[in-house]
């Protein structure tokens, strides 16, 4: 599957445009710490994110048991939350966003492991809730790497798969796009590290945000456009 130019481009937040991963990690660990639970190693505990949040517990903590979800998740929460305003966007985000906002005819979009509540604070916080056309989280959607997420987008914005491009830091994104039969692009700065990324055969793997966006830029519909 060929494009020469994206009309639909999906972001997965944390690890991909907000530089959250190590904090997630270490919420997660201090979590299972406060049940008693044996606490996962930073690469098990990093490994889950982008699943949704209880999907992500079970798999990062084995030994979890239903009964104790609900008070895993509240654990969880009330160490991301104690210090979640010392996470910021990736370097050139916000400039980068901005230029695509103002390209014609680009769809603008978000699809996340966060939940609705979780999406829609960051979004404000940070200012870019006006950025995107459409959003979809763990609450309205399967936990990735099911395809829903996308799907739903590009039948919202009526965008074929050859003019989409999801762009993650995990495999869970990069094989979501592969089973919604679209382009998958991925950056090795946030929970996954390249190689595991690359296994995933994606369109291209860049090491940084920064690095993505100058590839990107020429590759949007209406730009002057490279072959990829």
């Amino acid at each position: 599957m060929i494009a020469s130019q994206f009309r639909l481009v999906v972001f997965d937040w944390d690890g991909t445009l907000m530089d959250s991963t190590a904090h997630i990690t270490r919420s997660i660990q201090l979590a299972c710490q406060d049940l008693g639970l044996p606490i996962p190693s930073r690469e098990r505990a990093s490994h889950v994110i982008g699943l949704g949040l209880v999907d992500a517990l079970q798999h990062a903590c084995p030994e979890l048991k239903p009964t104790q979800y609900a008070e895993m998740v509240a654990a969880y929460r009330h160490h991301y939350l104690a210090r979640d305003t010392e996470v910021a966007l990736f370097d050139g985000v916000e400039a980068a966003l901005a230029h695509y906002q103002q390209q014609p005819d680009i769809f603008l979009a978000v699809a996340t492991g966060k939940s609705r509540m979780g999406l829609d604070r960051v979004l404000n916080s940070t200012g870019l809730d006006r950025v995107f056309h459409a959003t979809r989280t763990v609450d309205e959607c399967q936990s990735k790497p099911h395809p829903q997420m996308l799907l739903e987008l590009m039948a919202y914005f009526a965008v074929d798969a050859t003019e989409t491009v999801m762009i993650g830091d995990t495999t869970h994104d990069l094989l979501m796009a592969q089973h919604a039969n679209t382009h998958g692009i991925g950056i090795a700065s946030g929970a996954h590290p390249a190689d595991a990324l690359q296994q995933t055969q994606p369109l291209a793997c860049f090491s940084s945000f920064v690095e993505c966006d100058q590839w990107l830029r020429p590759r949007l519909s209406g730009s002057a456009a490279a072959t990829i």
